[in-house]
């Protein structure tokens, strides 16, 4: 009789290879067929669905499986107030990073991460506002705020202008900025500043005749005599560099040297002999009317006072007209002269009597 013997070949499992965010809960390499091994998510991973569990069958594979592990969630941050948070997703091991609006400083940690249990790492910090403190103040100076400062503090954006207690002169920038890093820009100085006595000018007079040093900022006018006019500005000052403001000047008055013709003076049409002044102001205007003998019609032409010379329109030239008007003697002489259509007050050096006629000398 003729015995037989089978031979059964029992294969075993290996270890299952799985996706990475599974492990399994045995350090086996090896496994019989019929045993069972169970399946987890890793830290930071949570499941979604299949079974949990695995057999090796007697041919040495693994029971199918749809066991998935996805990633867990921690919370939407919210930003910061007068901040902002930047961040591609909030996963676990994601990471965040806030940051402030330009003024405020982060109290807290710039970055969190996302953390196994689907918590932040760190907790969402503040943006508080940079201060300075109160601005230094210069020495006889003052600051005045720009907004209300409530006890010791102030904020970045905050400003204020300072000044200097009369009579000093302040040097520097006058303005103060809270800056970024929590300084204050440069403090500006009070100083002392003086201007000489100010000069008197020709034909003039002034408000304060005082031979003394003047302070920062005082002032002196100044008028003029008679029919003079006062050119720029009446009043000057001592300023910052101790020095008077521009001077202004006493311009003469223009004497009228012409007869028999029409003339328009402040919006008024009249003959030159109804002309109630014999003397127009500087910078004034008088329109002069010549005759057109071609088209047998006359036309106005406007003449200015400039400093005391008056020069009138080419239809009056050779005409008679006041050329010099002396008035540095009291009885103030006008002599008239045939030469040119320009009529000045300026004192000015007389052609010799042997070159010109002598027309007409008059009193005033």
């Amino acid at each position: 009789m003729i015995k037989y013997r089978i031979l059964l070949c029992i294969c075993t499992c290996v270890r299952p290879i799985l996706d990475a965010n599974i492990e399994l809960v045995s350090d086996q390499r090896h496994f019989s067929p019929g045993v069972a091994i169970a399946l987890s998510c890793k830290q930071g991973y949570t499941p979604v669905s299949g079974p949990r569990r695995i057999v090796c069958t007697i041919d040495g594979m693994w029971t199918k499986t749809r066991y998935t592990c996805i990633p867990k969630r921690c919370p939407y941050p919210d930003p910061p107030s007068n901040g902002e948070l930047h961040y591609e997703d909030t996963v676990y091991l994601s990471t965040i990073n806030y940051t402030c609006n330009e003024g405020y400083t982060l109290d807290g940690s710039s970055t969190a991460v996302c953390q196994a249990n689907g918590t932040w790492s760190t907790p969402a910090p503040e943006c508080k506002a940079v201060s300075c403190g109160l601005a230094p103040i210069p020495q006889f100076g003052m600051i005045i705020y720009d907004k209300m400062v409530r006890g010791n503090k102030t904020y970045f954006g905050i400003g204020g202008t300072y000044r200097c207690l009369p009579p000093l002169a302040l040097f520097g920038n006058p303005r103060a900025e809270c800056t970024i890093n929590g300084t204050w820009t440069e403090t500006p100085e009070c100083r002392v500043v003086t201007c000489p006595p100010p000069e008197n000018i020709e034909k003039g007079y002034m408000s304060n005749e005082d031979r003394r040093d003047f302070d920062f900022m005082e002032t002196v006018k100044y008028g003029c005599e008679g029919d003079y006019l006062l050119e720029g500005n009446m009043e000057i000052v001592c300023q910052q560099n101790g020095n008077w403001s521009e001077m202004p000047s006493c311009k003469a008055s223009c004497p009228v040297g012409i007869q028999g013709v029409k003339i328009e003076y402040r919006g008024e049409k009249m003959w030159i002999a109804d002309l109630k002044t014999k003397a127009i102001l500087h910078k004034e205007i008088l329109s002069v009317y010549c005759k057109d003998t071609v088209r047998n019609c006359s036309y106005a032409v406007p003449v200015q006072c400039l400093d005391g010379g008056l020069r009138l329109p080419e239809c009056f030239e050779g005409k008679i007209h006041y050329l010099y008007y002396d008035d540095s003697k009291k009885s103030s002489t006008m002599f008239l002269f045939k030469i040119s259509s320009f009529i000045s007050k300026k004192k000015t050096t007389l052609p010799t009597m042997s070159k010109y006629d002598q027309l007409l000398t008059s009193k005033l």
